[in-house]
């Protein structure tokens, strides 16, 4: 069997990191990529797993560059020639108590978690092999947001077929937070959520089309909740340990074949949406 390629973006800190750990364990005889946007704490971070006795390598990532995922496309394709998991980890969240304005939340929090993510989608989808899988990572901030959507809002999320579709949808979400129109359309004030749902819903989406690919087999791609974490996102308030948050996204990057395919997991469970 060929040697598995791994790479997983927002990895190096808290659960980016622990997902890191876990594949390099799981995966002995493959690579696993740290990536990061800070190419000094992404370094730092891969000595510090090799003290631990694991081999993860470096390669710098940001998200919302598209010169820097093209980098990383084309050097994975040259080095490696493809790509067998991908776990897109990174995302931001503003806290509580920051004082930017929500129309500027929204339209960062979409950027980011959704825009961005889609744009790695994009660019490694087609390095993606036969048997390979993608885990986004989550949140079930986006089912809860979703509960607290109109009835029309909701049925737009569930009825969504394209990638368009979900495009517009978080357009017309940032667009609606630019206005200062979210009471008055029954969307809710809660971007990272909302983001999330994008995620949850284009998850679907995505493994619907690769599943139509003749040219590949067997490519699953699932998101998940990895639960409430001690991390810098939560102020490290949350109750799972990082390791414990990687759990899920491990799982769902080492599906076999009769795993699950364009689903939400929590707990390395399904997880109902929409």
């Amino acid at each position: 069997m060929s040697q598995k390629i791994a790479l997983v973006t927002g990895g190096n800190k808290g659960i980016g990191f622990a997902i890191v750990r876990a594949l390099c364990k799981e995966l002995q005889n493959g690579i696993v990529y740290l990536t990061s946007r800070n190419e000094e704490r992404g370094k730092a971070a891969v000595e510090e797993l090799k003290k631990e006795g694991l081999n993860p390598h470096f390669h710098q990532l940001d998200i919302d560059s598209s010169e820097s995922i093209d980098r990383l496309r084309d050097f994975l394709k040259s080095t490696h020639g493809g790509l067998d998991i991908l776990v897109n980890n990174a995302a931001i969240a503003f806290k509580q108590k920051d004082t930017t304005s929500f129309d500027v939340q929204a339209k960062v929090s979409i950027a980011t978690n959704y825009t961005a993510t889609l744009n790695v989608c994009h660019a490694l989808f087609p390095l993606m092999r036969s048997h390979g899988r993608v885990c986004h990572v989550a949140s079930m901030s986006g089912p809860r947001v979703y509960k607290k959507l109109s009835p029309k809002l909701q049925e737009a999320f569930k009825q969504a077929k394209t990638e368009d579709d979900v495009n517009k949808l978080m357009a017309d979400f940032v667009a609606s937070a630019e206005k200062g129109t979210l009471s008055e359309e029954r969307w809710v004030q809660n971007a990272y959520g909302t983001s999330k749902a994008g995620v949850i819903t284009i998850t679907r989406i995505q493994a619907a089309a690769i599943s139509a690919d003749t040219s590949r087999q067997d490519i699953l791609i699932n998101c998940c909740c990895p639960g409430y974490v001690d991390t810098d996102m939560t102020s490290h308030k949350g109750t799972k340990t990082p390791d414990e948050g990687a759990i899920t996204p491990v799982y769902c990057a080492l599906l076999p074949s009769a795993g699950p395919n364009g689903k939400h997991l929590s707990n390395k469970s399904v997880v109902e949406t929409w």
